[in-house]
């Protein structure tokens, strides 16, 4: 290994071979190898589209339509736009479905590992380093559609089978990568969600030493519980390691704010944006680790004036991790129009196909992220007011009784019938019109977020002399 470029923690920073201290940042790839619904517009979770495109296309229309999707999300060019704004590292998420199938656990298959060597080894080319995030494990480690949960309810934590099976892939992906310098390191769980408290701090020193057995050399990157906010879990610090930090502002995510200004009747500027971040980071501080956003950023709604406050937002929180010396991973890179860099063209074949569907999930909040439960609080208050009369003090994991109601009324209920509804759009589509849809989301056939963009090449490229 190029010891020259390979990134490990000294003190509270990240530092090259050379002892220069390295800021991280850049994107996360949602949407690529663990896809979110609204990333790319289906309802649901992953696993639900994949089955419902298999009953509509027919299994040969279906895989076609995954292999060119998952081969146009990025390539070569991408990775080339990247570079042009200045970005220094991608958080690569993935899901264990494409290393295993769950009905032969253990046995891993090679088609995974080259989705994720192609990219590993185009951000390398370029100077880019990948930072890889098992962002969806078997039996799910949180309770949302992110893990590709169906339902509300996280397994992994309470059947052992589930963890041996993350443990192994760690394995597996520790071994491959251990030698690969433009690896900044592993993310071995995106925003764990353990009710218990009990069994994620075990897990976690499972999973060190598991990977310190094969790969001594890589950083880890940890993510706290309740989805990487909640750092209680660690009695030590592990070498070698960062402890990653979730860190979305809200008037970035509502569906109305106003920012600097009101939002859900709370004022929020830059010392709220800034004291937020203090208290997220706070036991990185303490303990002297290096501090990484693993995922930040605003949602855009097409509205202009909220849009731009949330630009204005953005700036000011990296105004904020520049002087606090934090790497950052922003969500996400690309999409279909609601967070990305760059996103699928409203006129192109994919958009125009399912925009049916996407003006009925608008309307009914079905989406979690970028969702709005406007037009259907007649439903959501009796259930909401019945709640508070007859269970006043039920509280649930993880942010209590009314998002619970929402993800169960709004994200299941509302989303699984939801799930044919979009498949039903794709019926009768041969092989070749599927790779043309997948195709939509090639880089060439993109629109690029201009504002963004020239946000960030400001913030990552140096000034001239």
């Amino acid at each position: 290994m190029d010891t020259r470029r390979a990134i490990h923690v000294e003190g509270d920073r990240l530092v090259d071979g050379t002892g220069a201290t390295v800021l991280l940042r850049g994107f996360g790839l949602g949407g690529w190898m663990t896809m979110e619904n609204f990333i790319t517009g289906y309802p649901g979770t992953e696993g639900q589209l994949r089955r419902a495109l298999a009953r509509s296309m027919g299994t040969e229309a279906s895989d076609a339509f995954f292999d060119a999707f998952l081969t146009d999300f990025f390539t070569e060019a991408d990775a080339d736009h990247l570079a042009s704004l200045g970005v220094n590292a991608l958080r690569v998420p993935f899901s264990y479905h494409h290393f295993e199938d769950d009905a032969a656990p253990f046995r891993l298959e090679e088609k995974g590992f080259a989705r994720l060597d192609r990219v590993v080894e185009a951000c390398a080319s370029r100077g880019i380093y990948t930072i890889l995030d098992l962002h969806s494990v078997p039996g799910y480690q949180n309770q949302n559609w992110h893990s590709n949960n169906p339902t509300h309810w996280a397994h992994f934590w309470t059947h052992p089978h589930f963890q041996d099976r993350v443990v192994h892939l760690w394995e597996a992906l520790a071994t491959r990568y251990r030698d690969q310098p433009w690896v900044a390191g592993y993310n071995p769980l995106n925003e764990p969600a353990d009710a218990s408290g009990e069994v994620i701090g075990p897990f976690y020193a499972r999973i060190e030493r598991a990977i310190r057995a094969v790969d001594p050399h890589h950083t880890l990157f940890l993510d706290g519980n309740r989805y990487s906010t909640d750092f209680s879990m660690f009695t030590e610090v592990f070498e070698n390691t960062v402890y990653t930090a979730h860190d979305y502002a809200l008037p970035g995510i509502a569906a109305e704010s106003e920012y600097p200004g009101l939002t859900r009747g709370q004022h929020f500027d830059r010392g709220t944006v800034e004291r937020k971040f203090l208290e997220r980071t706070q036991f990185m501080r303490r303990t002297g680790t290096p501090i990484w956003l693993g995922e930040f950023g605003p949602l855009y709604t097409g509205d202009p004036e909220r849009d731009a406050g949330c630009l204005r937002l953005l700036r000011d929180q990296l105004d904020i991790y520049r002087e606090h010396g934090a790497s950052w991973s922003l969500w996400t890179y690309k999409d279909i129009g609601t967070q990305g860099v760059v996103h699928a063209a409203a006129d192109s074949p994919y958009l125009e196909l399912i925009a049916p569907v996407l003006a009925k999930k608008r309307r009914l909040g079905a989406d979690s992220w970028g969702g709005s439960e406007k037009d259907i609080r007649h439903v959501l208050e009796p259930i909401e007011a019945l709640f508070a009369a007859e269970f006043p003090d039920f509280d649930p994991f993880p942010w209590g009784a009314k998002p619970w109601v929402n993800l169960l009324v709004r994200h299941i209920l509302l989303a699984e019938p939801l799930v044919d509804e979009f498949a039903g759009r794709f019926r009768g589509l041969g092989v070749d019109q599927a790779r043309t849809l997948a195709g939509s989301f090639a880089f060439d056939r993109c629109v690029q977020r201009t504002e963004l963009a020239d946000l960030l090449r400001a913030e990552l490229q140096p000034a001239p002399a």
